[in-house]
């Protein structure tokens, strides 16, 4: 069986990252993703809330790497299925919606739609490698 372990790998990387960004200086991934120089003290608020969040993510990802096929690490690749396709729906909406958009959006958008895909793919793989799991039978 394949583990997951590069694509959590992968996630705690970009989202301990982005998590920490949004920590220290939401105005400017406000800025980066859409093109708002001077965010709300309200957005400023939501976005150090969303850069805990996606630390927590980050950090659930790094810690779940090597833990091979486990419940508790396909319960966190369907989680990341929903972050991610949410996170691009989220983007897309955001970039045609508004009439602007910062130069980090659609990047966004592309990096997330990989991720998604990269999920799914994780996920159509589990099934067959749950069923051998166990199985010391000839």
């Amino acid at each position: 069986m394949r583990s997951h372990g590069s694509l959590f790998f992968a996630t705690a990387l970009l989202e301990c990252g982005a998590g920490l960004a949004l920590l220290g200086s939401p105005a400017l991934a406000t800025w980066l993703l859409l093109g708002v120089r001077t965010p709300s003290p309200e957005a400023v608020f939501l976005g150090r809330i969303g850069g805990a969040g996606l630390l927590a993510i980050g950090v659930a990802c790094w810690f779940a790497r090597d833990d091979r096929g486990s419940r508790a690490q396909q319960g966190l690749l369907r989680a990341l299925l929903v972050y991610n396709a949410g996170a691009c729906a989220a983007l897309v909406l955001a970039g045609t919606a508004s009439p602007t958009a910062g130069v980090a959006l659609w990047p966004g958008v592309g990096l997330h739609v990989v991720m998604t895909i990269w999920c799914v793919l994780s996920l159509r793989e589990a099934p067959a490698a749950r069923g051998t799991r166990g199985n010391t039978s000839g």
